[in-house]
């Protein structure tokens, strides 16, 4: 039977490409602290949650493998939007605000998060439970903590259980073509925590609060010191794009026809988004499916213009 963190070619096959332009969508990308992911155990991502899928995207692109993600049970209903989420190795979870009848659910979800750890592969949760571009974090939920435990309950003897504190930080929160900084801070080795709270912890929700506490303080670090990340420098002149559009090539003047549509569409979706962080997500699939559609013909343009709308951003 297919589990959702075996191998699939096709993914495999595009997996590289939607690595690559979620990169080339910011000016400057960079990981600190890869040398704290543990090798020797089932491995937890907990990052903060700033944006929508380009928090997935910057766990994902930690490393070159796979990773199983949990996203919120609501766009699910739908069973071909369930089928594609399942094919991108992402899985419903349901938060206390849906109720406590979906909440139940949760259970199947559970399950086969430890079968994906069992399995070597890192799972990731937001353990915010919702998005905020802020550099704070909000109460953790307890799904991570529930997670950890029953993997540790399961085959910790075996193999350690990690949670990883990571965090997220944006030059820009709404717009892509600036920077992201990914911190990756020291893991909780949940099974020797477990071990040396048994004499001195009575219930399992003691235990949780008490993991919480240190996730918590964890993140909260990364958080706070991630410095001012937007880039500063002046690259190209205002008053020299449109002459620089037109004067480069012939390739770049139908790059520019090409762009200029894509680009009003993408303004347009905009609007309609009111929640503004999803607007970094939106466009960089947006930009992913698009570009792939035209043969990247409109590359060299989309790259120039987003620089110059940024230069202008900037300065205003």
């Amino acid at each position: 039977m297919h589990k959702i963190q075996d191998r699939d070619r096709w993914y495999a096959f595009f997996r590289p490409y939607v690595d690559w332009m979620f990169r080339r969508s910011y000016r400057r990308f960079e990981y600190i602290g890869k040398e704290n992911i543990p090798t020797d155990g089932a491995v937890i991502f907990a990052p903060n949650h700033t944006n929508a899928l380009c928090d997935a995207m910057a766990i994902l692109g930690i490393d070159h493998g796979r990773k199983v993600f949990v996203a919120r049970a609501d766009i699910f209903k739908d069973p071909k939007k369930a089928a594609i989420l399942n094919w991108l190795k992402i899985m419903p979870i349901s938060r206390v605000r849906d109720g406590l009848e979906e909440v139940r659910h949760n259970d199947e979800t559970m399950n086969k998060a430890v079968d994906t750890l069992r399995d070597g592969v890192p799972f990731c949760i937001f353990a915010e439970g919702t998005h905020h571009p802020d550099r704070t974090i909000l109460p953790l939920s307890k799904g991570i903590f529930r997670i950890a435990l029953q993997a540790n309950e399961s085959f910790g003897a075996e193999k350690p259980i990690y949670i990883v504190p990571v965090g997220i930080a944006y030059g820009d929160y709404f717009h892509l073509w600036d920077s992201v900084r990914v911190t990756i801070g020291e893991p909780i080795n949940v099974t020797a925590f477990v071990q040396s709270r048994l004499s001195f912890v009575d219930s399992r929700a003691q235990l949780i609060m008490e993991l919480r506490e240190v996730l918590t303080e964890r993140m909260t670090a990364l958080v706070v010191k991630s410095e001012e990340l937007r880039v500063k420098s002046e690259r190209l002149p205002r008053w020299a794009a449109i002459p620089l559009a037109v004067v480069l090539s012939l390739v770049f003047v139908v790059s520019a026809a090409m762009t200029v549509p894509l680009w009003g569409m993408w303004l347009f979706i905009q609007h309609k988004v009111k929640d503004r962080a999803f607007h970094n997500s939106i466009q960089y699939v947006w930009q992913l499916v698009f570009l792939t559609l035209t043969l990247l013909i409109p590359l060299p343009f989309w790259m120039f213009f987003q620089e110059y709308i940024y230069q202008l951003r900037i300065k205003n």
